[in-house]
């Protein structure tokens, strides 16, 4: 679980990064689903956001909601369970990490379950095809994909793709050339990478690059939602 904290600037466009997060966003408790898109998000300027990036699998363990059910929306938690109310006032980081132990506490999940979905993630990560991690888990390929949308929100094949991109999205912001970090990240050359950058986050890897200020994580690394 990572606490991350971002400080607007009016306006983030927001890329798929693999996960779902619970935020205090705009004075309510809300629910980030794992994107397939980019998405516009319009915040007053210096307004700040809290979250909680939350580990593979644990949203839909604490949530009870398919994470398919949450894909490219913001949900209030309200929604989804029924919390006793919490202020936000004095320590907002304090206050999400208390809901999230509320949740927790209640849910109670399976370590089992959440040990396959950090499995599933990391083969995700590496690359792994999905016969071979069906294999690899003993699984079907048919009951890989159920899980992987349960746990995910999408199939395991479209999570790997969204790692590559963040990937080569991070090596190219750490200073390697565009090409450079599409051969490392696996893309077969730079064209490549560029189309399935846009595919994904509407916006070439130059544009993410050149953007890369006003992304929240730059100012905390590990943190949070990525946006570009």
């Amino acid at each position: 679980m990572t606490l991350w904290r971002v400080r607007s600037s009016g306006h983030h466009h927001v890329v798929p990064d693999g996960v779902l997060d619970l935020m205090w966003f705009q004075h309510r408790l809300v629910v980030a689903g794992p994107d397939t898109r980019a998405m516009a998000v319009h915040t007053a300027p210096e307004e700040v956001t809290w979250g909680l990036r939350m580990p593979p699998g644990v949203a839909h363990a604490l949530l009870g909601v398919p994470a398919d059910e949450l894909t490219d929306r913001r949900v209030a938690l309200s929604e989804l369970v029924a919390l006793p109310a919490r202020s936000f006032d004095d320590d907002p980081a304090g206050a999400l990490e208390q809901v999230f132990l509320d949740l927790w506490t209640r849910a109670d999940p399976d370590r089992a379950a959440l040990r396959l979905a950090a499995s599933l993630d990391r083969a995700a990560r590496d690359g792994l095809g999905v016969r071979e991690t069906a294999q690899r888990h003993g699984l079907s390929e048919r009951s890989l994909r159920r899980v992987s949308t349960r746990v995910f929100g999408y199939g395991l094949k479209t999570l790997a793709r969204i790692h590559r991109f963040q990937r080569a999205l991070h090596l190219a912001r750490s200073g390697l050339s565009l090409a450079e970090a599409a051969a490392t990240a696996g893309y077969v050359d730079q064209a490549h990478f560029t189309r399935e950058t846009t595919r994904l986050a509407g916006r070439t890897p130059a544009e993410l690059t050149g953007s890369w200020p006003i992304r929240p994580s730059q100012a905390a690394p590990a943190r949070g939602e990525v946006r570009a």
